[in-house]
């Protein structure tokens, strides 16, 4: 459990217990097992393109601005190109966090992995726990999961579209849980 600043919380006697069972339990039926990661619209092959047009525009301008004695201008089309190249590799280091949502009959983990590699988990009971998303679904609509007065937001890189399909998806599988 946690709340929706992301701070875990301890997990109650039932939930710790599910956990040590885990380990020395036979596997239980896994009823979701979820990875969301950022969507990115230029995959690598396709920015090693871009890069490759990107810096050939920016030689050719070059040796024209040299020619002509505007070597400065070369400087910062140089300096720009090395920004653009920066701030996609920042977008794509962006892109290493994920979130992995795993639910078996009676314990529902969620596992928070950030761009620094560390992992913060919640443990939830399925038979008490809620789905949230607010109507209409914007791009700030968080995506919650409440249980026992705490909420812990989940997805938050995520379109408005893949939020509702996930919840769709999550409150199936919570049924099921609960069968």
């Amino acid at each position: 459990m946690g709340n929706e600043q992301g701070t875990p919380l301890p997990l109650d006697r039932d939930e710790a217990a599910a956990q040590e069972s885990d380990v020395t339990a036979p596997a239980e039926a896994v009823l979701l097992d979820a990875v969301l990661t950022p969507y990115r619209s230029l995959p690598p092959a396709g920015f090693a393109i871009l890069m490759t047009a990107i810096g050939a525009v920016g030689f050719f301008a070059g040796i024209a601005f040299l020619t002509i004695g505007a070597w400065p201008i070369t400087g910062f089309g140089v300096i720009e190109i090395g920004l653009f190249y920066l701030l996609f590799r920042l977008n794509y280091r962006s892109a290493r966090q994920f979130e992995r949502i795993r639910l078996t009959p009676s314990l529902l983990t969620v596992e928070r992995h950030d761009l620094k590699g560390r992992v913060q988990r919640w443990s939830f009971q399925p038979y008490w726990l809620k789905v949230q998303l607010d109507e209409p679904i914007e791009s700030d609509t968080p995506l919650l999961l409440r249980s026992h007065g705490n909420a812990l937001a989940i997805g938050r890189f995520l379109s408005p579209a893949e939020r509702l399909d996930f919840a769709n998806a999550l409150k199936a599988a919570l049924v099921s849980a609960r069968r």
